[in-house]
């Protein structure tokens, strides 16, 4: 095999590859050689089919494998000797049309990764807001426990709905045509009529100020309530029509919600209300927990952004923009733009995704470098345990979920990626200079 080297600029490489006609032959030969001994063909003993009969009948797809074998290997040939790694699959390319008896001469072309300067970690402070539930916070979430648990009981007074309440009743949904005094009330439309629901006044789920209109509501009153469908709705068929629903209070509930005492911490699997307060606790404690680790990390990672100096492969940035940007599109198409992007001309927001893409190729570099070169791993155990957790999301598809993974490595990698990131974000906080200080829960989830 003969290399040559046709360009080096920057991160980029090119060589050209010859592979000579004689070692294809010889590769080819060998193959056929292997295929004759095993061939059965009518008019021919087993094993004895002459090689002119083999190489007519399968000389051309067994070429077609040697040729696909022999630039694999001398890729990696070509990769292994000169100790390149390349950032992206290389591109492989004929030179020309292949022809029976000649040289093979192919080009191949890929982006380096670069060389990755390690920083100095005991060079990078990072502060860890910390904060405590106070007891107000642990009362506040046991009250919403205690509510969302509520049960309905019936409203014996004679009085009308309030927000909050739950009004059982019937109901006939129409569309409306036409506006003002001349508006007409068509025929009851699929999916518009229900018996017997309970809805809460003022609550969110159905058709904006439908909920609302049921505020004052008496049980034995039918009154009719105008609605438009938003324009996004799920149908169709009804998306941004006037509609007016014909509702029949049939009963008046309203929530009771049950004391926090021993039995309501019973009832949900502990053993008593103090038990119930401080499982409360702990889980308060676990979402500052998790804000506090995204504050430290976030200021980590800015600072290594600061100290990351080296060229990103352009190939990985165009990869990521490309993902980037397909969503930004899809968020301009259906309105969700933030005010900040909506006001910007598409150059410049092509722009500012470009750095943020090229800003995440590079601490992306960095991390797995800094994992490489301190030999950071992710066991076969947590992999497993990420496993569990994705497949409990799944309840009754358990062993299709593992299925998928075992199939599929780029989903497992989709696994492993964010445990090991997490992992050499703890080597780099060992190292690093972390100032612990106490910050009130409104501070910590202002930041």
């Amino acid at each position: 095999m003969q290399v040559t080297e046709l360009s080096a600029e920057g991160l980029k490489r090119s060589f050209s590859v010859v592979v000579p006609a004689a070692e294809l032959e010889a590769t080819r030969d060998k193959r056929l050689a292997a295929l004759g001994r095993d061939l059965r063909m009518p008019g021919f003993r087993p094993g004895k089919v002459p090689m002119s009969v083999v190489k007519k009948r399968y000389g051309t797809a067994v070429t077609g494998e040697v040729l696909e074998e022999q630039v694999q290997n001398a890729t990696r040939e070509l990769l292994t000797g000169r100790g390149l790694r390349p950032a992206l699959q290389p591109k492989v390319e004929l030179a020309g049309e292949f022809a029976d008896g000649q040289d093979l001469t192919f080009n191949i072309e890929m982006e380096l990764l670069p060389e990755i300067p390690m920083p100095d970690f005991s060079g990078i402070e990072v502060e860890r807001p910390r904060a405590e539930p106070s007891d107000e916070e642990v009362q506040k979430a046991l009250d919403g426990l205690a509510s969302r648990n509520a049960k309905l009981e019936d409203v014996t007074e004679d009085r009308p709905a309030e927000k909050g309440d739950t009004v059982v009743s019937d109901f006939v949904g129409r569309l409306v045509e036409g506006e003002g005094e001349e508006a007409t009330v068509g025929e009851p439309f699929p999916g518009g009529t229900a018996q017997d629901m309970p809805i809460d006044v003022g609550g969110e789920g159905f058709i904006p100020g439908f909920t609302e209109g049921l505020e004052g509501i008496r049980v034995g009153e039918t009154r009719k309530v105008r609605v438009s469908f938003p324009e996004a709705y799920g149908s169709s068929e009804l998306a941004g029509k006037p509609a007016e629903f014909e509702i029949t209070a049939k009963a008046l509930k309203k929530r009771a919600a049950a004391p926090a005492d021993d039995e309501f911490a019973k009832s949900l699997g502990l053993e008593s209300a103090e038990k119930l307060r401080d499982e409360l606790r702990a889980s308060i404690q676990r979402e500052y927990d998790q804000l506090t680790r995204l504050r430290v990390k976030r200021s980590l990672l800015d600072q290594l952004a600061e100290r990351a100096d080296f060229p990103v492969p352009e190939g990985m940035v165009e990869a990521e923009f490309g993902q980037i940007w397909g969503r930004v599109e899809e968020d301009r198409k259906a309105g969700r733009l933030d005010a900040e992007d909506a006001g910007k001309d598409e150059e410049t927001l092509r722009a500012e995704y470009r750095k943020i893409a090229e800003r995440r190729i590079r601490l992306g570099l960095l991390l797995s470098e800094i994992g490489r070169t301190n030999n950071i791993q992710v066991g076969q155990d947590e992999l497993a345990q990420a496993m569990r957790t994705e497949a409990s999301r799944y309840p009754g598809q358990e062993k299709q979920v593992f299925e998928f993974f075992q199939k599929n490595p780029q989903a497992l990698e989709n696994l492993r990626a964010p445990i090991f990131e997490e992992k050499v974000v703890d080597f780099m906080l060992e190292l690093a200079k972390v100032n612990d200080t106490t910050v009130s829960p409104s501070d910590l989830q202002a930041a």
